[in-house]
């Protein structure tokens, strides 16, 4: 075997040095591991409350890992920001393309027997995940609302206008359990700690 191809986990070590929101004046950074972390409990979260309050099943453990890996390719790619990625359709489809052979670059680095389990997460095209994919955009998007919230939270108004940009997306994806997480569990968010304890 290679030695390229027992890379691939140290190369997923290194999403903490990719940090999110370039464009912004950020009081606290925030990277891909730390942002990947809370897509996945927060899919979680969402595939949970979709079977418990909707009545309808849902892989919760899979939601979680699908999060997990979910901006695995920006190690290589970094993180584009938003208003460049969505400029037009014709970046939006480039970046598609950059994002697929990050994907193919990741995965060169597994072995062949692994190569298989891991492709699916990283080109976001299993089946049977269909359902899961539109829980773990929502979650991406509600973590970037907390995001905004934390920032908010310190004084800084450089998020307000992403933070209402976002709740309105998050709204217009019409999913019920997304809509009940904002509503049941983001007013936490605006707590301190010692607001927890009482």
């Amino acid at each position: 075997m290679n030695r390229r191809m027992k890379q691939f986990f140290a190369m997923l070590s290194r999403m903490k040095y990719i940090n999110r929101w370039g464009l912004m004046r950020n009081t606290q950074n925030e990277n891909i591991a730390e942002h990947s972390l809370d897509v996945a409990i927060l899919a979680h979260a969402l595939a949970l409350l979709r079977m418990r309050r909707f009545g309808v099943p849902c892989n919760a453990e899979r939601a979680a890992v699908l999060g997990l890996f979910h901006d695995a390719t920006e190690i290589i790619t970094g993180d584009l920001p938003t208003p460049v990625k969505y400029h037009s359709p014709e970046i939006r489809r480039a970046y598609g393309e950059v994002e697929s052979l990050a994907a193919g670059r990741l995965l060169s680095m597994l072995p062949d027997d692994l190569r298989a389990d891991y492709a699916p997460l990283l080109a976001g095209n299993a089946p049977g995940d269909e359902a899961l994919w539109p829980l773990v955009k929502a979650a991406d998007k509600i973590s970037a609302v907390i995001k905004c919230m934390e920032e908010r939270k310190t004084g800084n108004r450089e998020f307000l206008e992403a933070e209402a940009a976002l709740r309105s997306a998050v709204a217009a994806m019409h999913l019920p359990e997304a809509d009940l997480f904002l509503e049941e569990f983001l007013p936490a968010y605006e707590q301190s700690l010692d607001e927890y304890n009482r």
